[in-house]
């Protein structure tokens, strides 16, 4: 299972980004394989985010949050959207269990 994580940097380490499409970065996990893609959109269009992490081959797909629309997106694409992720990149993987493919409600933008 080939993970993506929105990050606000390049590592495991790193914290797990509030919002899934204006991250600086995706962490993908691949097994022991684990490496930073920057993310290429400083706006973006509904779509274009669910796309480029399609591109990479991701079969999940986690943030803090994420609009509904885009939870619908992913779906469609057979790509697990999960949310409520906090702490580190690491901490995400370790509790992905505990995570939901709900959009998140703190914002409008979500809503």
């Amino acid at each position: 299972m080939k993970i993506a994580v929105a990050s606000m940097g390049e590592t495991l380490d790193s914290n797990v980004s509030e919002h899934f499409g204006r991250c600086p970065y995706y962490i993908i996990v691949d097994g022991d394989d684990v490496h930073a893609v920057k993310n290429p959109y400083v706006a973006h269009s509904p779509g274009q985010v669910p796309e480029f992490i399609k591109s990479l081959g991701a079969d999940v797909i986690i943030s803090g949050g994420m609009g509904r629309r885009a939870v619908e997106i992913f779906k469609e694409m057979g790509i697990r959207a999960l949310t409520g992720a906090r702490g580190t990149v690491r901490d995400a993987i370790k509790n992905i269990d505990n995570l939901k493919s709900e959009p998140c409600e703190r914002s409008e933008d979500h809503a």
